[in-house]
């Protein structure tokens, strides 16, 4: 035994220093981050996974790396929780008696020297949290194993694939196990190692089918063959561990495991490793494949691939370090320090508004520094307003869509009372261009409320990291901002109404840009002339032009008006107009007392019934449409169309400056003033700048994870270059 001992002490002194360069710091690094969940616990770190199925000989192989009983053992499924295993070499000292201790993650400081308690801490654990009824639970057992006796390595023991559940098991229990192996050996810094049982169908390994998945090219995958000793007779693993049969990368390694009989009758290590060395020996095929046999071997090989894949990875880690920890430094700036005078609260309190005012101008001017390529922001979104809405929406109006030829008819025959008009008047076009003016008033004060809109969004999305801090004093800003610019919308308002009158109030028919009358007529003349053209004679001339602007010839009108009076009063020439007696007319000439009693009875025989006269209605429409009214109904079209867009001109250009002078503008230069005189008092310093539990609780944490942060990186910058692959 003594001489086994000495092969397996001489074994590991030859290969302690392999890897002693850059696996430590990896183990360095899980000691760091091993405090702390989170986050931080997503990082990969390299290191082995351990997968098979269930009673493959996992655990043996395990425990055959350490050399000692730990793990623990029975016929169902024994590893129900992953177990990180940090195995760490530490060189004999003079003072040093070289006791192995072990130390979980979970009962920092608290060493124990015998391995017996390791596996009853381990079951205990693993009841706690996955229960005794033979549930998995994906949280992770932390064991570091210091050793002299060990190579520098970090394993994690998984879960044994199961088919079938027994006991309480769920009924997912395949799923979840396979669930949580993939989670682990998905991952590019995990190197997988597959061990598979000799004794059954390797080309079918659930380890090997699941690394494949994991990894495809096979170039992080070693391959681990236990059970050599208890092949049938006659059959070996040679094409298996030469890779012939499912090729891998980094090769294969068989080993011997401990049966359970001498797991039961306490075999040593030392002796299982000294029966494993002599059955290889002496084994016909395996004695010419020593460096793919044998617990030393697989020790070897483990460590030489973690340290080849450590330098590889190392660069990148470095560099996911840094990003990570400067996240967790502008994460930390926006929760801040934590104030103690009163003094230092007046400051951030000035800050803070200074801050939010200047990034308030910033995004009106377009100064940001967080500009979108995205959409249109800020004060890009006012201009918007102004010109593809406002602009355009004006001159997409026509001030006589709402107004009919009749409209514009009754309105010139109601400013020319009972005369004809001899001339278009003044009126009714003032009336109309008035009314027409009026209606640009609403999309005026609906272009300021937009505006509006977009500075209350604005100051939303002002980015001032310190008031995430501070939900009152950001409340409280967000009252007064939303006052200040409701207050700074009212004389705007004035301002658009003022101009809006101003522009009714007086029509200037002498603006340069104004057509006038006499032009106004002699386009109407063109325009009339134009629609005449093509036409025979004067009857189609005014039919062309009834059909246009829905009117009858006057000369038809008069023709009947004739008839009708002809009708009813004979020939006027003959007829004389008298005192009418019951309604009837007398000649001329006579009267009622020079004729007899019996002539006057037979006159009143003889004369018709009375004319009675239609009364007019309630409402009464302007007669038939004439010529003359249709050129006057142009004329006054063409006047309000010019008119209107010199109106229209002013309003376009001034409505969008009294936005931007009384509400934009305004708010830029007096926002400040307005929150100190609001916010910036001596006996609301303390209550604005209350801070939320939550703040205070995320500030410790997150100062936590920087130190850890900075440990790290601090740890991956001691090390020398020459560890590092070359570039």
């Amino acid at each position: 035994m003594g001489e086994e001992a000495s092969f397996s002490n001489k074994n590991v002194a030859a290969s302690t220093t392999i890897g002693s360069s850059v696996i430590p710091i990896i183990n360095r690094l899980q000691d760091i981050f091993s405090p702390v969940d989170g986050e931080l616990s997503k990082i990969s770190l390299p290191q082995v996974a351990v997968v098979g199925s269930q009673s493959s000989g996992k655990s043996s192989v395990l425990e055959a790396l350490v050399g000692r009983d730990f793990l623990p053992r029975g016929c169902d499924i024994c590893t129900r929780r992953p177990l990180a295993l940090m195995l760490v070499n530490r060189p004999r000292n003079p003072g040093d008696d070289g006791r192995e201790w072990a130390e979980f993650r979970h009962l920092p400081g608290k060493r124990f020297f015998d391995f017996t308690k390791v596996c009853q801490e381990i079951m205990a654990e693993t009841n706690k949290e996955a229960g005794s009824n033979r549930g998995v639970s994906e949280k992770q057992i932390g064991l570091k194993i210091s050793s002299p006796n060990v190579l520098n390595m970090t394993l994690v023991d998984l879960p044994g694939i199961t088919k079938v559940p027994v006991g309480d098991q769920p009924t997912d229990i395949e799923a979840r196990i396979r669930k949580m192996i993939m989670a682990y050996i998905k991952q590019e810094n995990c190197i997988i190692l597959a061990v598979s049982p000799a004794n059954s169908d390797l080309a079918t390994s659930d380890a090997l089918q699941m690394a494949r998945v994991a990894d495809p090219t096979g170039s992080r995958t070693i391959g681990v063959i236990t059970k050599l000793d208890i092949m049938d007779r006659g059959t070996n693993a040679c094409n298996f561990l030469l890779g012939k049969v499912v090729p891998l990368r980094l090769g294969y390694v068989g080993v011997v495991n401990r049966s359970q009989e001498d797991i039961n009758k306490n075999r040593s290590m030392q002796d299982a490793l000294a029966y494993e060395k002599n059955f290889f020996r002496d084994h016909p095929v395996y004695n010419g494949l020593s460096d793919r046999c044998g617990i030393p071997q697989l020790a070897k090989k483990l460590n030489q691939i973690l340290e080849q894949h450590i330098r590889m990875v190392l660069p990148r880690l470095k560099s996911e370090l840094h990003s990570r920890l400067n996240a967790v430094a502008k994460e930390l700036q926006k929760y801040g320090d934590v104030m103690e005078s009163k003094a230092e609260k007046e400051t951030m309190l000035l800050n803070i508004l200074t801050k939010y005012c200047e990034a308030f101008s910033a995004m009106v001017d377009g100064r940001s520094q967080e500009i979108s390529t995205k959409e249109l922001s800020g004060g890009a979104r006012i201009r918007y307003i102004f010109q593809s809405i406002f602009v355009k929406t004006l001159e997409e109006v026509d001030p006589c869509q709402d107004l009919t030829d009749e409209d514009i008819r009754t309105a010139i025959q109601n400013a020319t009372g009972p005369r004809n008009a001899l001339f278009v008047p003044e009126v009714p076009f003032e009336v109309l261009v008035r009314r027409q003016i009026a209606r640009l008033l609403d999309p005026c004060l609906q272009c300021l409320r937009f505006v509006y809109d977009e500075l209350i969004k604005m100051s939303h999305a002002c980015a001032v990291t310190e008031l995430q801090r501070f939900p009152v004093l950001r409340r409280h800003l967000d009252d007064v901002m939303g006052k200040f610019i409701r207050d700074s919308v009212r004389p705007a308002e004035r301002m658009i109404d003022s101009l809006i009158e101003i522009e009714m109030d007086y029509i200037n028919s002498s603006h340069p840009n104004f057509v006038g009358g006499k032009k106004a007529v002699e386009v109407a003349m063109q325009q009339l002339k134009s629609s005449q053209d093509g036409t025979d004679g004067e009857k189609g001339t005014l039919s062309e032009i009834g059909q246009r602007f829905r009117f009858t010839s006057q000369g038809r009108d008069s023709k009947s008006n004739n008839q009708r009076a002809a009708s009813v009063g004979g020939n006027s020439s003959s007829r004389t107009w008298g005192f009418p007696i019951f309604g009837g007319k007398v000649q001329a000439g006579e009267s009622p007392a020079s004729r007899s009693p019996h002539e006057t009875l037979h006159n009143v025989e003889q004369l018709p019934s009375t004319i009675q006269l239609t009364e007019p209605p309630s409402i009464l429409g302007p007669l038939e449409m004439t010529e003359q009214e249709a050129v006057e109904i142009l004329v006054t079209k063409l006047l309000l169309q010019s008119y209107y867009d010199v109106v229209r001109k002013n309003v376009q250009d001034l409505v969008p400056k009294s936005i931007m002078h009384f509400l934009v503008n305004h708010a830029k230069r007096n926002l400040h003033n307005t929150f100190i005189q609001k916010l910036y008092r001596e006996n609301h310093v303390e209550e604005l700048l209350q801070e939320h539990d939550e703040v205070a609780a995320n500030r410790r944490q997150v100062k936590e994870v920087s130190l850890v942060l900075q440990q790290a990186v601090q740890t991956l910058d001691e090390v020398e270059s020459e560890y590092l692959p070359e570039t």
